[in-house]
């Protein structure tokens, strides 16, 4: 039986914007999460690393996952990001995200301890058993601190609710291991940025990413160009954004995307400590890469 797969195109990352107290600003929120929405993406995932979902309150998550069903009103699929140090919050959360009307769950394995194959198996499985909408699985070493082999990631798809692998090891090698092994009906999505066009020459579904806060025109360009099968338009529309995805990637999303909304004249709200603006030779960087 075909998995359901609701998500393909761009998928974007909102920020979680904080007032000056360090509340999150949910207001601002709903504004900045409007936007995306109406610039094109064709799907949102709140709560992802650009969302600082780790430095997040349960409350806190509750009350973003609800905005964003509100906001889009299902005019986007929702993909919200749920993980957790325990498979007992990370069930909590899941459950209220479905509750909420999102589309689908996001989880990455995130622990202190390195884990071992079973029990990050039973990790998605003990999640999948109280839910009955999708997962993807997403596999991001550097912020979970765990790198899923592509053994395990198809291991994973064994689980029926388990129908998305999210791939960001920067890797591409990875990604064709994935469509060579599992097949055309698994739906895999990128989730390292500067690999963007090699993923989706490989067969990406998809593309998560906040690069849609600043340069949503580009990277819708970069979708249209692939799905019409117009390589030498995907490259070039590729490369004029490149620099800029580099450097979000290395300076930090968080940072990155709310200095950027503010070199566009727009509030991103304030950052969460122990997170802190750009320097100021960034912030003069990313004015240039952005053509301010």
């Amino acid at each position: 039986m075909k998995k359901e797969v609701p998500f393909k195109g761009i998928i974007a990352y909102p920020i979680t914007p904080f007032n000056e107290s360090g509340q999150v600003d949910i207001g601002l929120y709903k504004q900045l999460l409007e936007r995306l929405i109406t610039s094109g993406s064709h799907g949102v995932a709140p709560l992802g690393s650009t969302g600082v979902l780790p430095y997040l309150s349960d409350e806190e998550k509750e009350a973003i996952v609800t905005a964003s069903v509100q906001q889009t009103d299902k005019r986007v699929p929702v993909l919200v990001g749920v993980s957790s140090l325990t498979t007992e919050r990370t069930v909590h959360h899941a459950k209220f995200a479905e509750q909420a009307g999102a589309t689908a769950v996001m989880i990455i394995p995130m622990s202190y301890w390195k884990l071992t194959d079973d029990e990050i198996f039973r990790h998605y499985d003990t999640v999948a058993e109280q839910l009955s909408i999708p997962i993807m699985a997403y596999n991001n070493p550097a912020t979970g601190g765990v790198d899923m082999s592509p053994a395990l990631l198809k291991r994973l798809l064994q689980i029926p609710s388990v129908t998305m692998i999210k791939e960001s090891t920067g890797d591409v090698q990875r990604m064709h291991y994935l469509r060579r092994e599992l097949g055309e009906e698994v739906a895999f999505y990128n989730g390292s940025n500067p690999l963007a066009l090699a993923a989706f020459a490989t067969g990406a579904r998809g593309w998560c990413t906040a690069a849609p806060n600043l340069i949503p025109e580009l990277n819708n360009q970069l979708y249209e160009a692939v799905s019409n099968n117009n390589l030498d338009l995907a490259r070039e529309v590729f490369y004029r954004q490149f620099s800029l995805l580099q450097f979000i990637v290395a300076k930090g999303l968080p940072r990155s995307v709310q200095a950027g909304l503010r070199i566009k004249q727009l509030n991103g709200g304030h950052l969460r400590a122990p997170l802190q603006q750009l320097t100021q030779e960034e912030y003069t960087q990313l004015e240039k890469l952005l053509g301010q």
